[in-house]
């Protein structure tokens, strides 16, 4: 059955939620739907009190590192751990107490290459049961989607297919995706992409963007036949969001169970 899985987006050190296809280098076109007055540790003592494990702490560029281990400190063991990772300091993230490190853009050369042999180092490194894979795509105009790099604005050779689902999961645990072009916007999920997922994934999936309201985990929940989680973000009332509670997908866990 379809989980609710909390996520901790930092950008700049702060908790924010952001629409996804505006997170360019230019900072004067980021449209940012929430800043919390709250630290990153604060909502990982939320989870950690209310038994949410497995939720994403992802770091949106750089100046974040200070608040993120703030957050794995006050959940040790609780907190998936994405953005920057790399072979040099995956294992840094997990010993500082992440549960699993999140890859996307070190497994892409600066061309947008997917590089096989990255990931097959960063599995023997860290093991493959501690590692998630990224692929957060965009749509394709001919149908279909495109693993998008960089914060999600450079488009890769990869595309989701159920080859290349299973070639992947033969080096990590889980795949996190992220449908970049309706990520932050509340506007309703991509359920084209929730039933490919629930279909082809041949390993535990998370699906996050366009969640308006707690109602999306049933909708997640019948696409999927229950293979795909879900995060809700912007449409959160704890970040700031008024379509869905956090008190209901804590709820619709325990049911879940």
């Amino acid at each position: 059955m379809t989980r609710f899985r909390p996520c901790i987006d930092l950008h700049l050190g702060k908790v924010k939620q952001i629409v996804g296809g505006t997170l360019t280098a230019n900072q004067e076109k980021l449209q940012t739907n929430f800043v919390s007055e709250h630290s990153a540790n604060y909502y990982a003592g939320l989870y950690r009190r209310d038994g949410l494990p497995g939720g994403h702490l992802i770091q949106l560029g750089p100046g974040n590192r200070e608040a993120a281990l703030g957050a794995l400190e006050a959940y040790p063991g609780g907190l998936q751990l994405g953005g920057g990772v790399r072979l040099e300091n995956a294992v840094e993230w997990l010993e500082r107490g992440a549960s699993h490190v999140i890859v996307t853009s070190y497994l892409f050369d600066a061309e947008g290459f997917f590089q096989w042999e990255f990931l097959e180092a960063l599995s023997r490194e860290v093991g493959r049961d501690r590692l998630v894979v990224d692929l957060s795509c965009r749509a394709e105009k001919e149908g279909g989607w495109r693993v998008a790099m960089n914060r999600w604005q450079s488009p890769t050779d990869l595309t989701l297919e159920k080859e290349s689902l299973q070639a992947i999961a033969a080096w990590c645990s889980e795949f996190l995706v992220h449908a970049a072009d309706v990520e932050g916007k509340c506007e309703g999920i991509d359920s084209e992409l929730v039933v490919f997922l629930g279909a082809e994934s041949p390993l535990p999936v998370t699906y996050a963007g366009g969640a308006m309201s707690t109602a999306d985990l049933a909708t997640v929940n019948r696409l999927s036949g229950g293979r795909v989680d879900l995060t809700i973000g912007s449409a959160l009332d704890i970040f700031g969001g008024s379509g869905a509670s956090y008190a209901d997908c804590l709820a619709w866990n325990k049911k879940a169970k």
